[in-house]
């Protein structure tokens, strides 16, 4: 099925200079461009990209929570709580600041079962446990016990669309909805 997706190579990928590899991987593996743009996007974007409700606050802290369960780190003491929601939104506070801390590439990306296989070929979310074949476990060394120690997201690169309807949202928000 022919499918829309939308990355966004982070400010960690457009600082070490890997939009070109990154680009490369998608192109070889048989992905269209159909849309790019440099950026450096302001608050009300970000934030109104990722959601802004306590179903994806609790869901993101308790990512959290586990990854410091998995790592034997005391939550508390990092984070001053164990409050899931409490903690998904400071997460969200980190997200906003650091993809506004300077230029991303946002893209639209088409091909067969785009979302799919782009969340594939992306690799898990913390690119300390992404298998090294993924451009996450190729090309990122940080891991959430730093991040977290340092009150900042994971440098993972890059964004991708999850499922159908978040990336029809997604592509619409950063390019218009003529693109969705």
């Amino acid at each position: 099925m022919l499918e829309r997706t939308l990355i966004i190579l982070k400010p960690d990928t457009v600082k070490r200079k890997l939009c070109g590899k990154i680009i490369s991987i998608f192109e070889d593996a048989g992905f269209n461009i159909v849309e790019t743009k440099m950026i450096t996007p302001s608050r009300e974007l970000v934030e109104r990209h990722y959601p802004n409700n306590n179903k994806w606050y609790v869901a993101v802290g308790n990512k959290s929570i586990s990854n410091f369960a998995e790592q034997g780190v005391d939550i508390v003491k990092v984070m001053g709580t164990d409050d899931a929601l409490t903690i998904g939104k400071t997460i969200k506070g980190w997200l906003v600041d650091y993809m506004t801390s300077g230029p991303v590439m946002a893209m639209v990306l088409e091909g067969n079962n785009a979302i799919k296989n782009v969340r594939k070929m992306c690799g898990n979310t913390i690119p300390s446990i992404a298998d090294p074949s993924t451009i996450r476990g190729r090309f990122s060394l940080d891991s959430s016990d730093v991040a977290n120690a340092e009150h900042r997201p994971v440098h993972n690169l890059i964004h991708a669309s999850g499922e159908i309807d978040e990336a029809k949202y997604e592509i619409s928000l950063w390019f218009g909805s003529e693109n969705a």
